[in-house]
């Protein structure tokens, strides 16, 4: 179970409300410029978890025509991102670091899944994981996040 703390003031989550409201639409009201290029439709967000699927397009290819794996760290680091935003933290929280394994392909035009999940929230430091998969669940990319607090208040 993941240790999680939402630190909004008034006990209400106005942005995990927000997203919230947003489950099955296309992220194209996303925080994130990135989010919004990425173009995924938003399955699901909870307190501490969070799944987006997202379909493979040329822009997001290597040579080969399978995803890039810039494009998959991109993936992967927006859903941590955008997470640890919908926490409710009235700071702003950057990557410390992104560790990610490659680990199969996806070609032009598969549909993916990206999952994010808030394994430790402390005060200043969150710890998350994150995965993108296949239909079938073969894993495609993995990685660990952690995400500072920094000075940037968040406005309301």
């Amino acid at each position: 179970m993941s240790n999680v703390s939402n630190a909004a003031s008034d006990g209400e989550n106005k942005r995990l409300a927000f997203m919230q409201e947003l489950i099955g639409q296309r992220m194209s009201q996303s925080v994130s410029p990135v989010g919004r290029w990425l173009n995924g439709k938003l399955l699901d967000i909870q307190e501490a978890s969070m799944e987006v699927e997202y379909t493979v397009r040329e822009d997001m290819t290597n040579p080969m025509k399978a995803l890039h794996g810039g494009i998959a760290a991109t993936i992967l680091d927006d859903i941590v991102g955008t997470l640890v935003y919908a926490m409710g933290r009235e700071f702003a929280f950057v990557s410390v670091n992104l560790n990610c394994d490659f680990l199969h392909a996806a070609k032009l035009g598969d549909i993916i899944f990206a999952k994010a999940q808030v394994v430790r929230a402390g005060k200043n430091i969150i710890h998350v994981e994150g995965q993108i998969h296949d239909f079938e669940g073969k894993i495609i990319a993995k990685c660990t996040s952690n995400l500072i607090q920094s000075s940037f208040k968040i406005p309301s």
